[in-house]
């Protein structure tokens, strides 16, 4: 197999490198959970994200792509629909009110003033996967790197096993981006901005949706 798609895997594994680290909405969602909820929380949000992935994988081995080239108003919906989620999580962010830290000793699992506050894992996952399966900019990317970078003739085990990886690097930075923003000194550092931080990662979640929503109704004339 290295022989054969070694370096079609490198190119491939290397951009979308690049396209995670770079910030977006899934790490504004990571870091605020990580910060206010505690390294669980924001670990399984991370897995979450990483899950999300797979749809994108998913719709394109089945040749979704090929769909929705051929039906544009396919993806403008798709990106409507992503815009709107993203200005959903943006907007609640906004609205936050500030929460004081606790004074009682917690261990690193746990940092929310209040315990009931804690979100279920099953919402923090459910969270984590929503933010990057209705990211619309993961659809463009999935999109353009399996029609540019990977060949039509590469098997569809490869092609998964590409899935699976690209699944896997992403759960794996965002697991290291909650376990660096639950560190103590971070964490403190980051609560006593408190309801700020939170306010501005909304503000750059609905920078995203409104950039998003105007491209979308640039591109299509409407």
């Amino acid at each position: 197999m290295s022989q054969l798609y070694g370096g079609e895997f490198l190119a491939l594994a290397l951009v979308h490198f690049l396209a995670v680290v770079a910030p977006g909405p899934d790490f504004a969602v990571t870091i605020r959970q990580s910060v206010r909820f505690g390294r669980t929380v924001g670990m399984v949000t991370a897995l979450g994200i990483g899950a999300g992935i797979s749809l994108h994988v998913g719709y394109t081995l089945l040749g979704m792509s090929a769909l929705l080239h051929t039906h544009p108003w396919l993806l403008t919906l798709t990106s409507l629909i992503g815009a709107a989620y993203l200005a959903y999580l943006g907007v609640s962010l906004v609205r936050s009110q500030p929460h004081a830290p606790s004074t009682d000793a917690i261990d690193s699992e746990a940092v929310s003033a209040d315990p009931d506050a804690l979100p279920s894992l099953g919402k923090a996952f459910v969270l984590g996967f929503l933010t990057n399966a209705t990211n619309p900019k993961a659809t463009l990317f999935f999109l353009a790197i399996f029609t540019t970078l990977v060949k039509p003739t590469t098997p569809l085990w490869v092609q998964g096993f590409y899935g699976l990886w690209m699944c896997s690097v992403n759960a794996a930075w965002f697991m290291l981006v909650a376990t660096l923003f639950s560190v103590e000194r971070i964490r403190s550092g980051f609560l006593r901005m408190g309801y700020w931080l939170e306010r501005l990662m909304g503000g750059i979640l609905l920078l995203f949706a409104l950039r998003l929503i105007w491209q979308v109704l640039w591109v299509t004339g409407a």
